[in-house]
């Protein structure tokens, strides 16, 4: 049976054809022949669970702060080693509420199977010009435009090069070709083919072309001894560009305002060689950094040792030890507002080795520690540049609540966000974290707790609640972008 096309439906209708077609595990368009079917048969299935559709509405759709609106997106996966990273960029664009409908070129098959894909998209999987089902009513126009934007993902030096050139030999160049909407490209090649003549003159002529581009970035490269630039950005670079480009300008409610952030470990040196530390990755510091400074502020972000790329447009300090972070800390005041996501070593050794510590037959060398200084506490208590808004961190493995309040007291902060970081949670060096919001004001104690969410999207929920405290504005509709 050919593919179906229906268009301009009501907004009511597409929201019930998604939803049943989600509870039934079928695609949109298998859930249509569905009905179709009963209606034929004369055995219509009542509209329950969901009721009737319901009509258009011009009122808006209670969201949590910073959610993301509905969109969709036709993404290309090209034949390149980075295609295996189109798997986690489909689900990072489906929990931002982003459709996608994916095209494989012939390549990319090599890389990933289609079998996967659909398994993660949940919708079928195109891959070729000729296909008698999807083309009896011009399936490629249909991938072409029945989307808000197109994805390349990993864009490779040849399709690049078919599409300055348009050439249409196949289903995605064909679809590259015939939309009308914007397309997104997330290079990815050998750095030698990225800076090739040829490369550059392509690259040139598409941003003539108005599509734009993400990355590439730089690094170590799939082949042995190859680096340079050519890596194809990560997942979550390549959404944060997506999101820029589907969602219209939102006002930037900390316009103005001077955001100073710790993030990650901090390393206590024991000797050259060894040092005190802990498991903290910096992504939740990171996140947040990024987001303040989508939301209009200067943002200047305190970092121990992480594994991470600066976040755009951010002034970044990186430091090594808890003493050097209270130094930049220091030299960064005034600020308006101060989060302090740091995971900050409590202790240090006395008296560091100068040279490397050596095994005895006198067993273990003492290590005599003392206390590091308290960054948030020191911070919260000043009476001369202390920030208007001060936030700790309260990452603990038992009685989390409990001991996030007695932090907020003992310490002088204005909120604390607790995250619960025992072994189980996955949350030291994982991607998602569930906290809770503790806050004070006029001597009560108020707990607001979150859902599971990722990192980035805790800290687009943070900033808006920052926002709405120093603003007085309501942020419930808009949606905080961060950069890539």
């Amino acid at each position: 049976m050919a593919s179906l096309t229906i268009r301009k439906l009501d907004e009511g209708i597409k929201t019930y054809l998604r939803l049943r077609s989600a509870k039934n595990r079928r695609s949109v368009e298998e859930e249509v022949r569905v009905i179709l079917g009963e209606l034929i048969e004369g055995r219509e299935e009542p509209l329950t669970p969901f009721s009737a559709p319901p009509a258009a509405s011009t009122a808006p759709t209670p969201q949590r702060t910073g959610a993301v609106p509905e969109a969709s997106v036709t993404l290309i996966i090209g034949g390149g080693i980075a295609a295996y990273k189109s798997l986690d960029l489909i689900r990072r664009l489906k929990e931002r509420r982003i459709e996608v409908r994916c095209v494989l070129t012939t390549a990319a098959q090599q890389f990933v199977t289609p079998l996967a894909v659909s398994a993660l998209s949940h919708e079928r999987v195109y891959t070729d010009l000729f296909d008698p089902q999807s083309e009896f009513d011009a399936g490629h126009i249909r991938l072409a435009r029945d989307c808000d934007m197109i994805v390349v993902a990993p864009a490779t030096a040849d399709l690049m090069a078919k599409m300055a050139n348009g050439h249409a030999d196949d289903l995605a160049s064909a679809i590259l070709l015939a939309t009308n909407r914007k397309i997104l490209l997330a290079p990815a090649m050998n750095p030698l083919m990225w800076n090739n003549a040829a490369t550059r003159r392509n690259v040139a002529q598409l941003q003539r072309d108005g599509v734009v581009l993400v990355g590439p970035n730089s690094g170590e490269m799939a082949e042995a001894g190859e680096a340079g630039t050519g890596r194809m950005s990560e997942a979550i670079e390549i959404t944060a560009a997506a999101e820029r480009l589907l969602r219209p300008p939102v006002p930037r409610p900390l316009a103005g305002k001077r955001v100073l952030i710790t993030a990650g470990p901090t390393h206590e040196p024991i000797d050259p060689v060894r040092y005190i530390a802990n498991r903290s990755s910096g992504k939740q510091g990171f996140a947040i950094a990024a987001a303040a400074q989508a939301a209009g502020a200067e943002v200047i972000l305190v970092s121990g040792p992480v594994d991470l790329n600066d976040p755009a447009g951010v002034t970044v300090k990186h430091v090594e030890s808890a003493r050097q972070m209270l130094e930049q800390v220091q030299a960064s005041l005034p600020a308006d507002i101060a989060i302090f996501a740091a995971a900050v070593a409590d202790w240090r050794v006395v008296n560091e080795g100068e040279q490397k510590l050596k095994k005895s037959s006198a067993g273990m060398p003492p290590l005599q520690l003392v206390e590091n200084p308290d960054i948030l506490a020191t911070i919260s208590k000043l009476t001369d540049k202390r920030p208007g808004l001060v936030i700790g961190f309260a990452a603990e493995t038992e009685h989390l609540v409990d001991n996030a309040k007695s932090k907020l007291v003992r310490k002088g902060c204005d909120w604390i966000v607790a995250n619960d970081v025992s072994p189980a949670t996955g949350v030291m060096g994982g991607d998602r974290n569930t906290v809770h919001l503790i806050t004070r004001k006029d001597g009560e104690i108020a707990v607001d707790s979150w859902p599971v969410m990722t990192k980035e999207q805790v800290a687009i929920e943070l900033v808006a609640h920052v926002a709405k405290s120093v603003t007085g504005k309501s942020l419930d509709d808009k949606a905080l972008e961060p950069a890539s």
